[in-house]
């Protein structure tokens, strides 16, 4: 049986208030502007990959990088057999640099899990690794989750435990550690294949959203319907996000003194330093191939999927600090926008004993028309009755006059293959661990989510 016998009562209370957003937007990766906000990379690949870098020109000539449709695309040759330097690809740098901020990349397709690859996408400082180097998302060859780390020079480690909910791997970030393998930093990875490659693809994608303050660096994943409703309306706020994925603190390591001036990076190396190194030990990719640089230079049909496809790139920094932005071109041209404050309603969950300790719920703000006032409640109640095969979820707001009118729909059914709920201009979400995944109900902003066996699918 797909579900345990549980009984679950929530009740939510939505209250609405006026609150000033965190951070406001400093740079904007537009469609239209993201080709003149990098530099394209085009010397050797510094980690002896088996990769041909290609200028912008070459670049978009060859079908490598391209913006129509409101994304970007940046991929790898898929047609022809590599000769010379390598598989031609694409590396760009952007010519602002950062120290602060909080990063917010919403992805639609990543590359990553061919045999071969070594896609990045990561920040790195100036005469490395004095600065810094957070890699953001990066694994190589047949992996299947996303794997987090930083690199710095001597006397930065960060704490084995704390608030987060992946698994730390390694915690000195000193690159040259004697106490670990050859440039491992320090590192958390999670056993969700949501995270990275084609597991990440299949659920169409989601967010990373990386904030660095003097304190940390916490790095957060959001699958495509469970982006809070605060970074789609531009107004993001980490402290209703719930625990990042990886944090990047304590243990002794003063972030002001390791990270400073990074670029945003984006590439997708072959073979090298890392892919190549571990090809052997590699159990499906081993297979297919002597080296990791055969099977790249004659297997071009093998990264057809081998590509970042990017819905949007921004970059905000916190509304008390000054400009923490420089270039590194001087003819380069940044926009800058500064967001403003909204309307909006923050979630605040209360339940009975009853609730086990696997159910979670969420809190996170939701924007809500500007016509509602400061003075409006609603409240909302979710119910999940206690059985085997059936359960639903309801919620109800009450008519104001200030704000429209909404009443929630809910399906309830016998075959626990599927259970949808309607949706409204509210958001909130709950979830059970059982069976080793993610099942719950759920309302998704303006459409409708539905549980399909663990994995969500929607529309408005």
């Amino acid at each position: 049986m797909l579900f345990s016998s549980y009984a679950v009562q929530a009740s939510v209370l939505l209250l609405i208030s006026t609150v000033f957003g965190q951070y406001s937007l400093q740079d904007d990766y537009t469609t239209s502007s993201f080709g003149s906000m990098f530099d394209f990379f085009t010397d050797d690949d510094p980690t002896s990959g088996y990769v041909n870098y290609v200028s912008q020109s070459e670049a978009e000539s060859q079908g490598l990088f391209t913006t129509e449709n409101n994304t970007v695309y940046i991929g790898v040759d898929s047609t022809n057999v590599a000769s010379g330097r390598g598989r031609n690809s694409v590396r760009i740098s952007s010519k602002n640099v950062y120290t602060h901020g909080l990063i917010i990349l919403d992805l639609e397709h990543m590359p990553g899990g061919q045999c071969g690859s070594w896609p990045a996408f990561w920040t790195l400082g100036p005469d490395w690794p004095t600065w810094g180097e957070i890699d953001i998302i990066e694994n190589v060859n047949s992996a299947t989750v996303n794997t987090i780390s930083a690199h710095t020079d001597s006397s930065c480690s960060i704490s084995a435990t704390g608030n987060f909910t992946g698994s730390i791997l390694t915690t000195d970030c000193d690159s040259s550690a004697a106490s670990e393998s050859s440039d491992s930093g320090c590192s958390f990875t999670d056993t969700s294949t949501q995270t990275f490659g084609a597991g990440f693809n299949a659920i169409g994608g989601g967010v990373y959203a990386t904030e660095w303050t003097s304190e940390a660096i916490s790095i957060w994943f959001f699958p495509r319907l469970l982006i809070p409703s605060d970074i789609t309306n531009g107004s993001p706020d980490p402290s209703g996000w719930g625990e990042p994925l990886a944090q990047f603190t304590g243990g002794g390591c003063d972030i002001d003194d390791h990270f400073k001036n990074n670029q945003v990076v984006f590439d997708i190396s072959m073979c090298g330093d890392w892919a190549g190194d571990v090809w052997s030990q590699d159990a499906t990719c081993s297979l297919l191939a002597s080296t990791c640089e055969d099977y790249v230079q004659n297997n071009p049909d093998a990264f057809v999927d081998t590509y970042w496809l990017i819905n949007s790139l921004k970059v905000y920094q916190e509304n008390n600090q000054q400009d923490t932005t420089s270039s590194l071109s001087p003819s380069s041209t940044a926009g800058t926008t500064t967001s403003t404050a909204s309307s909006a309603a923050t979630i605040t969950t209360t339940s009975s004993s009853v609730v086990p300790t696997t159910f979670e719920t969420s809190t996170r703000p939701i924007v809500v028309p500007s016509s509602v006032t400061s003075t409006d409640t609603w409240s909302a109640s979710v119910s999940i009755p206690t059985s085997t095969d059936i359960w639903s979820a309801s919620v109800s707001i009450p008519t104001s006059t200030d704000a429209p009118s909404v009443l929630e729909s809910t399906s309830t059914t016998t075959d626990t293959s599927s259970v949808s709920v309607a949706g409204s201009p509210f958001a909130t979400q709950g979830w059970q661990d059982l069976d080793g995944g993610k099942q719950g109900w759920g309302l998704q902003g303006s459409g409708w989510g539905q549980r399909n066996r663990g994995r969500w699918s929607g529309g408005d």
